[in-house]
C-alpha cells in the first residue's frame, strides 16, 4: 500500500495516496460541524458554536477535532483498515511550533498506530512538484501568507516571513464591501467566500483599478434565497489588497515587495537562484489575473534581478497552485519510505515525540 500524504490547510484538507501525477484523493472542507446530543449535524444558526475549526491560520488548534477528521479522512475516505494501518506523511506550514510537531507525531503512533511517519515543511514541498529543490514559495493560503527561502531543500528560516493574513481575511474585507453597495441584502460569509471565488480577480495593474472607480462592469448574483446582489468594483478590490495591503488597513508592502525584501535578507550569491525560481502556490494564488498581475509587478521591481515564476512541468495535474504542497508531498514519500528516513514505530517507542525534531527537517 501507497504511504498517504495529508495537507490541511485551514479551508481545506487534501489527502490521498502517494502518485504524483495525480490531483489528491479527497479535497475536503477542514471546517467540520459540530453534532447535536442526538447524533445529528444542525445547520440552525441560532445554535451556537456550530462549527468547529481544527486548523487556524495554519497551525492545528484544536486537536480532539483533528483526531475525528483524520479518522474520517483515513479510515472512510482512504480506506485504511483498523490494525492494517501504513504510513504516513504530513506537510507543514512554515514555523510550525515544536509542541504541535510533538503532538501530532504522538496522536499518529498512539491514537493512529500507523508504522511510519514523515513531515516536511510546506515551502520545499511545493518546489518539489515543479521539480525544484531551490527557489521562494509564496504561499497565499486562506489563513496566513508564508514566503520562504529555500537552498538545497532546506528553508532559510532566518530570512523567512509569515503574515498573518489570508483569504479569510479577504472574504471578509469583500463581505464589507457588498455590504456597503448592496445595504438591504442579508449576506452570510459562507456566500461571500462563494462569490469571492467566482468574481475576484486582478487588474492588470494600479492604473487600472484606479480605472475601475469610473468604470466597471457589474455582475449580478442571485443567493440561494432569492436575492440578488450586484458586484463591481469589489471584485477587482479583492486581488488588488494583495499588492497593496492599505485597503485592509494594514501597514505592509505588497506582496512582490515582501518577496524582494525577504530575498534580500539572504547571502547575495543566492539572488538569482532564488528570485528566478520563484513558486506562487495557495488557494488565493488562483485568482483570475493574480498571475499576470504579479509578473508585471516583477518587472516594476526595484531589484536588480526579478522575481520570475516556475510554470509546473505539463504532466502535473491543473490547478496545481491548490495543492502543490501536496504533490511534493507525493514526490518525497516515494524516497523517504522505501529508504527508511521517515519515523519508524521502533523510533517512536525508543525516542518518544522528540525524535521528530531528528528525522523531520
Amino acid at each position: 500500500m501507497e504511504a498517504a500524504v495529508v495537507d490541511p490547510g485551514s479551508s481545506l484538507l487534501k489527502a490521498g495516496f502517494a502518485i504524483p501525477d495525480q490531483t489528491p484523493a479527497m479535497i475536503i472542507p477542514t471546517q467540520m460541524k459540530r453534532m447535536l446530543d442526538d447524533g445529528s449535524v444542525t445547520d440552525n444558526p441560532t445554535v451556537d458554536d456550530v462549527s468547529v475549526d481544527p486548523v487556524y491560520r495554519g497551525y492545528v488548534r484544536d486537536w480532539d477535532a483533528m483526531e475525528d477528521l483524520l479518522h474520517y479522512v483515513l479510515y472512510t475516505g482512504l480506506g485504511w483498515e483498523i490494525g492494517n494501518e501504513g504510513q504516513i506523511l504530513f506537510t507543514d506550514p512554515l514555523c510550525t511550533p515544536k509542541a504541535n510537531k510533538e503532538q501530532l507525531v504522538q496522536l499518529m503512533f498512539e491514537t493512529f498506530n500507523i508504522s511510519g511517519f514523515y513531515a516536511s515543511e510546506q515551502a520545499v514541498l511545493s518546489l518539489y512538484a515543479v521539480g525544484r529543490i531551490s527557489g521562494c514559495t509564496v504561499d497565499i493560503g486562506h489563513g496566513k501568507i508564508d514566503i520562504a527561502p529555500v537552498i538545497e531543500g532546506a528553508v532559510n528560516h532566518i530570512a523567512s516571513r509569515r503574515f498573518e493574513f489570508g483569504g479569510i481575511d479577504l472574504t471578509n474585507f469583500l463581505a464589507q464591501e457588498l455590504c456597503k453597495s448592496n445595504p438591504r441584502v442579508n449576506l452570510n460569509i459562507s456566500e461571500v467566500e462563494k462569490i469571492k471565488q467566482l468574481y475576484s480577480c486582478c487588474a492588470e495593474d494600479e492604473l487600472a483599478y484606479q480605472q475601475t472607480q469610473d468604470s466597471c462592469p457589474v455582475e449580478t448574483h442571485t443567493l440561494p434565497d432569492g436575492q440578488v446582489i450586484k458586484i463591481g468594483r469589489e471584485r477587482y478590490t479583492i486581488g488588488e489588497a494583495l499588492f497593496q495591503p492599505c485597503l485592509l488597513g494594514l501597514e505592509a508592502h505588497g506582496i512582490v515587495d515582501q518577496l524582494v525584501r525577504t530575498i534580500s535578507n539572504v547571502s547575495s550569491d543566492n539572488h538569482r537562484q532564488l528570485l528566478e525560481n520563484t513558486v506562487v502556490c495557495g488557494g488565493t494564488s488562483s485568482m483570475t489575473g493574480f498571475e499576470e498581475r504579479f509578473q508585471k509587478e516583477s518587472s516594476l521591481s526595484s531589484s536588480a534581478i526579478r522575481p520570475t515564476l516556475v510554470k509546473p512541468p505539463e504532466y502535473m495535474p491543473e490547478n496545481l497552485t491548490v495543492y502543490s504542497a501536496w504533490v511534493g508531498g507525493a514526490i518525497l514519500a516515494k524516497v523517504v519510505f522505501p529508504q527508511n528516513q521517515h519515523v519508524t514505530k521502533a523510533d517512536y517507542d525508543e525516542t518518544g515525540p522528540s525524535i521528530v525534531h531528528r528525522k523531520c527537517f
